[in-house]
């Protein structure tokens, strides 16, 4: 559904678009589609918030003057849904790897993954995945991953406050989180896994709210590109109008 404001978009003024960003596309991949359809006005674009190619849903990009609320816009709760899959891991902790092990789940209980899931709701420590963009020493950790480097990424502290689980079709655990900035839902997986002395990745993430804003409310990403494309350039930002 795309956003139904009515005014006129000013880019350089600064703009909020929310995008409900594709399977496999990259959050830069999204800022850079939208750069190249605003170029003529040569305004800043950026996102408030990466979302790994593998997860869909909003994506909050920022225009012009308006990126300075990145910051502001990132430490905002978020909220996802998504599929976590006992009884394998892999080393990305989601589905950019093939799994490394295998793990019997036949005696996992419903209680059981209800308990655990229970059980991280509050302040947790979470390691981020070895496979991920947080920097050391300046490079991206997946970089060093990649090579086949030994990567040690600090613990942090995030705060979950709804850990839900909402369909139970074993290996399969469908499952709704709000979270605070910086956790990894990935690592949430993971470590589900691990508290049932089992192991899981994350096999679906799509990403619901971000602080107020909602997917629900989210451009379709060609749609907002032809509608930018579709008006006509004009001195002024000002005359273009969204639907």
């Amino acid at each position: 559904m795309a956003q139904s404001t009515h005014h006129a978009f000013r880019f350089a003024e600064g703009e909020v678009l929310l995008v409900d960003k594709p399977l496999r596309w990259t959050s830069f991949d999204v800022v850079h589609k939208i750069r190249n359809a605003i170029k003529p006005l040569k305004v800043k674009v950026g996102h408030a918030g990466t979302l790994d190619p593998l997860a869909t849903g909003l994506l909050v990009i920022c225009t012009g003057k308006f990126t300075k609320r990145i910051d502001e816009l990132q430490a905002q709760e978020k909220e996802y849904i998504g599929t976590i899959t006992l009884g394998a891991t892999t080393p990305s902790y989601d589905l950019e790897q093939e799994v490394d092990q295998r793990f019997d789940f036949s005696g996992i209980t419903r209680e059981q993954l209800l308990e655990t899931a229970a059980s991280f709701i509050g302040e947790i420590d979470q390691v981020p995945p070895a496979h991920s963009a947080i920097k050391i020493d300046g490079e991206r950790v997946y970089e060093k991953a990649r090579r086949g480097e030994t990567v040690v990424v600090k613990s942090r502290k995030v705060h979950i406050r709804e850990f839900e689980v909402t369909n139970i079709a074993m290996p399969h655990i469908d499952f709704r989180v709000v979270c605070s900035k910086g956790t990894y839902i990935r690592s949430l997986a993971h470590d589900f896994g691990k508290a049932l002395s089992n192991g899981a990745h994350l096999s679906r993430l799509r990403r619901t709210k971000n602080g107020d804003y909602g997917v629900d409310k989210a451009w379709q990403l060609p749609d907002l590109v032809k509608r930018i494309k579709d008006v006509t350039f004009v001195a002024s930002d000002e005359d273009i109008q969204k639907p």
